[in-house]
């Protein structure tokens, strides 16, 4: 079974996939409405629970879209809802109504996952700008040294998230 068998069988039995999706924003609303902040051990791994839950089939859904729209040079148009879309709107929803809720300090690991998002970003873009640019042409180069620039370059990146969106630096 490919990828692609995957989605079209997804498409055209969509019920568990639109009630998984529909369920993640559902129980962070019920949550939220039973007044837990999830500062509390029980509830902020819950919240983890319902967060990964919801952000993992999202950002895959993202880098998916991201991949067939600039590199596959696939239309708008066939977009298949279901795999393409809804886990986005459900990460959006999910994570906006938990947000009210709670500080995202208190979930475990929700730094590791923001950290997956630049990862995910930062290869995204030095995939397109090597795309665009045509520079892959390394020939002359050993693979190794193509290693270590990539290498370089990606911690030249994580660098540079942290000093833009990490907390502020005391000197």
């Amino acid at each position: 079974m490919t990828l692609k068998d995957l989605f079209d069988y997804i498409s055209e039995h969509p019920a568990f996939v639109v009630g998984f999706f529909a369920l993640l924003p559902v129980l962070a609303l019920m949550l939220g409405g039973l007044g837990r902040r999830g500062q509390e051990s029980p509830w902020n791994y819950l919240y983890s629970g319902i967060i990964y839950g919801a952000a993992v089939p999202g950002l895959f859904a993202v880098t998916l879209n991201v991949y067939q729209f600039l590199f596959e040079r696939q239309s708008v148009m066939n977009m298949d809802l279901f795999t393409q879309v809804l886990p986005i709107l459900s990460m959006i929803f999910t994570l906006a109504i938990i947000r009210k809720n709670i500080d995202m300090r208190y979930i475990p690991g929700f730094d590791k996952l923001s950290g997956l998002m630049m990862m995910i970003t930062a290869v995204l873009v030095l995939m397109w700008l090597a795309d665009r640019t045509h520079i892959i042409a390394f020939l002359w180069m050993p693979f190794w040294v193509v290693v270590l620039i990539f290498a370089a370059a990606m911690l030249a990146m994580r660098f540079g998230f942290k000093r833009s969106f990490g907390p502020g630096y005391e000197e």
